[in-house]
């Protein structure tokens, strides 16, 4: 540490080598730069003044001989310019030496700055690699999200286009059935679909109009499927719904909800499933099998074209489910065991502890019976103990008396039991 006192304020302060290195640096560089300043000035005017004081020698030597040495001023012309071109050189040697002085400074000074500005040149490159990496983490962001709208764009046409191509199918449906089925009705264009497929696919399946009206109403055909244990597989009540162009009174499929669940329940079917035209500009019964579960639990609405994959979806889910209902079937079956086997108990527990009660009540009866029973002979015996010491004092005084004592005091029964004895004598 170096103790430097300050011009100003005469305080001492210190600082270390490398703060007085830098300080004495800045005190350097301001002298050289103030030396260099005053030299190149001293060196201008000193070329100025040689400058104007050769001009004014020449104007005077000139002047005073212009008359008398026409001949010589060519020669003093040329020896004034040799001299002031050696004067120029000698200045523009001087001024190169300052100049090389002065880039060298400048050099130094550039050096110093390159240094300083390395650590800003870091910050700004690793700023530059942060935004750089931003800047690719936003292509790829942009990258990403185009592929993904161009996805769902090309998802977008591919729906648009199979609803083009079911919207033409669904027209030349309606357009086959307005031919085939004339004379026919909705009903029997399904019977005859699904009696195409009954030998081959459905082989165990019952499938038959349903001619039961007792409950008010009936549907149009039940669909009932069981295995070979005979367990129900599925059941499905099914409503078939035509209209046509020509209807005056247009309806809703959502006006047969209700009777077609009331059917579904009294005929106790699992599902219920509407095979309708109706509404045919609806898209939303256009796309083929509406779930309206959301309305009436497990009902469908479905397009003709749809009438038998809804049954095998219908069946295929229900066959899936099938190993489910018999594990359900066999733990309802052993909770009812168990729940038999715990009535049992509860019935066992209930006639024991019923049981329990009226024998703890006699037994309680009896030691009341007892502890009675011997509070009686307790008193029966203190009564025995009283009347044998009355006794014992009887006996007492039964042994204690005499004839002396009877007779004591009584001159005549003396005299008599006196008498008596003379006479047995």
């Amino acid at each position: 540490m170096n103790e430097i006192i300050c011009p100003n304020c005469k305080k001492a302060f210190k600082v270390d080598e490398a703060g007085f290195a830098d300080i004495l640096k800045q005190v350097r560089d301001h002298q050289f730069e103030e030396e260099l300043k005053k030299r190149l000035d001293l060196a201008e005017n000193e070329k100025q003044n040689a400058i104007q004081l050769a001009e004014a020698k020449m104007k005077n030597a000139l002047q005073d001989d212009l008359a008398k040495k026409d001949k010589e001023i060519s020669e003093l012309r040329s020896q004034n310019e040799l001299r002031l071109a050696e004067q120029l050189a000698k200045k523009d040697a001087e001024i190169a030496a300052m100049n090389s002085k002065i880039l060298n400074a400048e050099v130094q000074k550039k050096l110093e700055v390159i240094e300083a500005t390395k650590v800003i040149e870091k910050e700004r490159d690793d700023l530059a690699n942060t935004l750089k990496n931003k800047e690719t983490e936003k292509q790829l962001l942009e990258k990403s999200l185009n592929e993904k709208f161009s996805s769902e764009l090309k998802t977008k046409d591919d729906i648009i286009k199979l609803k083009e191509e079911e919207i033409a199918m669904r027209k030349d449906m309606k357009l086959k059935l307005s031919t085939k089925m004339i004379g026919e009705t909705l009903e029997q264009h399904c019977e005859a679909e699904f009696n195409k497929l009954r030998a081959t696919g459905f082989q165990n399946a019952y499938f038959e109009k349903d001619n039961d009206s007792r409950g008010g109403s009936k549907g149009d055909f039940i669909y009932r499927e069981n295995d070979e244990a005979g367990n129900e597989i599925i059941s499905i009540m099914f409503e078939m719904k035509n209209e046509g162009d020509e209807t005056a009174t247009k309806k809703r499929n959502e006006d047969f909800f209700k009777e077609l669940d009331k059917d579904r329940t009294e005929k106790k079917c699992e599902y219920a499933v509407l095979v309708s035209l109706i509404e045919a500009d609806s898209e939303l019964y256009n796309t083929g099998i509406v779930d309206v579960s959301y309305r009436f639990e497990k009902m469908y609405v479905v397009r003709p074209q749809f009438f038998i994959p809804i049954i095998t979806l219908l069946r295929n889910a229900a066959l899936n489910s099938m190993k489910y209902k018999a594990e359900l079937n066999l733990m309802r079956n052993q909770n009812v065991d168990i729940t038999n086997f715990e009535e049992k108990i509860n019935q066992f527990k209930e006639g024991f502890a019923r049981n329990y009660d009226l024998a703890s009540r006699k037994f309680h009866t009896a030691i009341d019976e007892i502890d009675k029973t011997i509070l009686h002979l307790q008193k029966t015996k203190e009564a025995l103990l009283s009347s044998e010491n009355n006794l014992r004092l009887a006996n007492d005084k039964a042994e204690d008396l005499t004839i002396k004592k009877l007779v004591h005091g009584n001159p005549t029964m003396k005299e008599k039991f006196d008498g008596n004895s003379d006479t047995s004598e």
